[in-house]
């Protein structure tokens, strides 16, 4: 990977870590307890609850992503950044751009 190359991730991982910090904040609102005394109607209550579990999962993918991507910045400059941890064969460009998180080629995914 060359200089202009990396740059590129680097950006991409940087407006990415952005917009997930963003989604995090908002998540966390969305996730809070749902209060029991809170007089809205059985069925809206578990509506209620039932989109809090869904806002939890959500957050939890974000924060697990985002400190992959963390990760992956702080490789970045590695010689071993884009290898595969599993083969060690160069992971392909286009897969780095698309999940700069990644530490494995399409190839041992399938697998």
């Amino acid at each position: 990977m060359n200089k202009e190359e990396k740059m590129q991730l680097r950006n991409k991982i940087i407006a990415e870590t952005e917009s997930l910090e963003e989604s995090i904040k908002s998540l966390e609102e969305t996730s809070k307890p749902v209060p029991p005394d809170n007089a809205i109607g059985r069925l809206t209550r578990m509506e209620a609850i039932n989109a809090k579990s869904i806002s939890e999962a959500s957050l939890n993918a974000a924060r697990t992503k985002l400190a992959k991507l963390n990760r992956a910045m702080t490789r970045l400059d590695d010689p071993e950044f884009g290898m595969c941890v599993l083969c060690e064969e160069q992971i392909p460009l286009g897969r780095i751009m698309l999940l700069p998180e990644t530490t494995v080629c399409v190839r041992c995914a399938d697998r």
